[in-house]
């Protein structure tokens, strides 16, 4: 009888190994809008609402306009569990999301705010990619209340660290010098001038050790959530418009969580964070290669928050 026991374990756990293996898929999944959590509003009252998105590919991106497939709805609990519902409206389509999906998770990308009487509403995304449809229905429920600690937990923050400290940091300051809106020609580089500085210079500027051999460098990682190191940084991406048509000189490094070796994101060894050029500004230019509207985006990050501010550029031939 023991024996047979052993063998039906044996089979079981030979049947649910495939499930268990991790594939690196560069193209062909789905971008899924995900709902990161809440937390109130002190200076202007109500609350705000996190949301990013993970797109389970590795390499392909989407470009998915505010429209049809990619919209948002305000709507009484629960009235949106249908996937197959249509809940499009123009009116409230454009709170802010992104039209560009560059790869892998993208947490607590934008933020949208609603008032203290919002009480059991929903505030909904619908994201269509791939033939799918995929939904994140931001609300006030309790469970999903974060606080700063929590943001820098969820992005590995502080090589992952769980220090209470991290409930009081404050997000960098930021500062796009020039118009908000500009105008550019295709080839002619635009030059991006940007004020960054970490006011309370939490968590403290570090980087891991420089790995020494392969094995160190291609080891798989070591928690769930990918880490990163502390230490103030400014990157730019493109949050509409199509990101193959832009270029920066310099290269910026990647703001989602590609952990590959080599992959010139903070959660990829062996980065280095760079250091902080002098007099905290941060000189870029951005040439594009078709006309259109783009709208980019600067993001200073201290490893564990974020700030973010928009930069509309209006191409020409």
């Amino acid at each position: 009888m023991r024996n047979a026991l052993l063998l039906v374990l044996m089979v079981a756990v030979i049947q649910t190994a495939p499930a268990q293996q991790r594939f690196m898929v560069k193209r062909g999944e789905i971008v899924s809008p995900a709902y990161e959590g809440w937390w109130p509003n002190e200076e202007r009252g109500g609350y705000t609402l996190f949301f990013g998105y993970m797109n389970s590919n590795w390499e392909q991106q989407f470009d998915i306009p505010v429209g049809p497939d990619n919209y948002f709805s305000h709507v009484g609990a629960g009235e949106l569990d249908d996937l197959t519902r249509d809940g499009f409206d123009m009116a409230t389509a454009d709170m802010g999301q992104p039209t560009h999906f560059y790869p892998r998770r993208n947490p607590f990308l934008f933020t949208i705010d609603v008032p203290g009487d919002f009480g059991t509403g929903e505030i909904v995304w619908t994201l269509r990619s791939q033939g799918q449809t995929n939904r994140a229905y931001g609300s006030l429920k309790p469970d999903y209340r974060i606080d700063p600690q929590v943001i820098s937990t969820e992005v590995g923050g502080a090589f992952g660290s769980l220090d209470g400290a991290l409930r009081g940091n404050i997000p960098p300051e930021l500062e796009v010098r020039g118009d908000n809106f500009r105008r550019a020609v295709v080839g002619e580089p635009i030059s991006l001038t940007v004020y960054a500085r970490d006011p309370d210079n939490l968590p403290a500027r570090a980087n891991r050790p420089i790995p020494a051999t392969a094995e160190q460098i291609y080891r798989p990682p070591a928690s769930i959530v990918v880490m990163s190191g502390p230490g103030l940084r400014f990157s730019w991406t493109v949050y509409r418009g199509e990101a193959a048509n832009v270029s920066f000189d310099p290269a910026q490094f990647k703001t989602y969580t590609d952990s590959r070796a080599w992959a010139n994101s903070p959660w990829s060894p062996p980065y280095i964070i760079p250091p902080v050029p002098q007099d905290n500004l941060w000189q870029t230019t951005a040439t594009f290669s078709e006309p259109g509207e783009y709208i980019l985006r600067g993001i200073a990050s201290d490893g564990s928050l974020f700030t973010y501010q928009n930069l509309t550029v209006t191409v020409m031939e």
